[in-house]
C-alpha cells in the first residue's frame, strides 16, 4: 500500500515539474515527428550502456520496420547494453506480440508485466529520456529530456513499477473453482449481495472469496486502484486460470 502510493506522488511530482517547466529553456526538447524520434532512438541505442523501458501495448511495427526494430535490439543486446522493459499485460494477449516479448527476454532483455495502465518511455544511461507529447498511444513525437531532475523522477517511478511487476516468465495465479465463479460474475457488473444471491451462498462467503482473488493476484489495498477492476481485467485478459 505504501509502495503504490509512494508511486502516485511520484507521478503527481512529474507532473509538477513538467508544468513549472513550460516555456522555460531547459533541457527538454520537443521532437513533432515521429521518424526523427525513432531515429535519434536509434542513435542512442548504438552508444549507451543501459536502458530502461515501459511499453504499454508492445511493439507496433510490421513486417520490414519489425524486423529491423528486432535486429537493432538484439545488436545492442550482443554489444553489451543492459535492457530492462516493462510491458502492459495485454501484450501477451497478441500471439505474435507476446512470441517477440519472450524472443527478446530470452535474448538478454529483462521483461516484467503489470496489469495497471503505464505509459511509454525509454531511458538511456540515466542520462537521456524519451516519452510522449501526448500520453496516449499512438500520438505523434516525443519529449526528448536531459533535465536530470525530471529523469531522476522519470528512473523512481521505473523502479517502483519494475518492483511490483512479475516476471514474464511467473506461472498464471490459478483460483479456485469457487473463485473463479466469483469472479465472473463481478465481470458481469454484480456487487457482492448480487453475487451471493446468485451463487446462493452469503455474502461474507463472497467476500472471503474476493479477498482469496486479491491475495493471488497480488492486489493490496490502497487508494490509488480499484482492486475489483484490475482482478476482472486479470480475468479477461486469461491472467489468472
Amino acid at each position: 500500500m505504501e509502495e503504490r502510493a509512494s508511486l502516485g506522488r511520484l507521478a503527481r511530482q512529474l507532473e509538477e515539474i513538467v508544468g513549472e517547466l513550460r516555456g522555460l529553456p531547459v533541457e527538454v526538447e520537443r521532437l513533432e515527428n515521429s521518424e526523427e524520434v525513432r531515429l535519434r532512438i536509434t542513435e542512442l541505442a548504438r552508444t549507451s550502456r543501459e536502458l530502461r523501458a515501459m511499453q504499454p501495448v508492445g511493439a507496433t511495427d510490421t513486417g520490414r520496420a519489425e524486423q529491423r526494430n528486432r535486429r537493432e535490439v538484439l545488436d545492442s543486446l550482443e554489444r553489451g547494453m543492459t535492457m530492462r522493459t516493462i510491458v502492459h499485460a495485454s501484450v501477451l494477449d497478441d500471439p505474435r506480440k507476446a512470441a517477440r516479448l519472450r524472443e527478446l527476454h530470452a535474448a538478454g532483455d529483462q521483461h516484467r508485466v503489470v496489469d495497471e495502465p503505464i505509459q511509454q518511455m525509454l531511458v538511456f544511461d540515466r542520462a537521456v529520456a524519451f516519452v510522449r507529447i501526448t500520453p496516449v498511444h499512438g500520438s505523434p513525437g516525443a519529449l526528448l529530456i536531459r533535465q536530470q531532475s525530471m529523469i531522476s523522477i522519470l528512473i523512481a517511478l521505473f523502479e517502483q513499477t519494475w518492483a511490483r511487476a512479475r516476471e514474464v516468465t511467473d506461472p498464471v495465479p490459478k483460483l479456485s473453482p469457487r473463485e473463479r465463479e466469483v469472479l465472473a460474475l463481478i465481470a458481469e457488473g454484480r456487487s457482492n449481495g448480487a453475487v451471493a444471491r446468485a451463487l446462493s451462498i452469503s455474502e461474507a462467503a463472497v467476500g472471503k472469496h474476493v479477498a482469496g482473488v486479491f491475495t493471488k493476484l497480488d492486489l493490496p489495498a490502497t487508494d490509488d486502484v480499484n482492486r475489483r477492476v484490475l482482478a476482472v481485467l486479470a480475468y479477461v485478459r486469461g491472467a489468472v486460470r
